[in-house]
């Protein structure tokens, strides 16, 4: 089992960016599918972004194309979501989460497919 911790969320206005940050502890990330996911009050949770731990590819939701980056550090065992261009339709928790197998990593995001979760960081927009 991989545990998850989560940091860098918080409160920035319209246009603004912010860093996430999920770092993996038990195992190490490997050749792991991680992906990132948030959910606004009210709504259902949805895929924002995936990568490749061990291949570095990475794939990203229509909504968040062009302004955000995830990316991995292989040295400290994290991954990271690089939000910028921030508008209040981000407003959600975030997770990130391991996939159970490795395959189909930016074809299926399916929450049922994810068997490890980070606790969540609030992330808010203010207009």
């Amino acid at each position: 089992q991989v545990q998850l911790a989560e940091s860098g969320g918080g409160a920035v206005q319209a246009g603004g960016s912010l860093t996430l940050s999920c770092a993996a502890s038990g195992r190490p990330f490997g050749g792991a599918c991680v992906a990132w996911f948030r959910q606004a009050p009210g709504k259902q949770r949805e895929g924002v972004a995936s990568i490749y731990f061990g291949f570095d590819s990475a794939a990203y939701a229509d909504s968040v194309k062009g302004r955000f980056t995830i990316s991995r550090d292989k040295a400290k065992n994290t991954v990271s979501l690089q939000m910028g261009s921030l508008n209040p339709e981000d407003t959600g928790m975030y997770y990130c989460a391991v996939k159970k197998v490795p395959i189909n990593c930016h074809t299926t995001w399916a929450e049922a497919y994810f068997a490890d979760w980070g606790q969540g960081t609030q992330v808010t927009v203010s207009s």
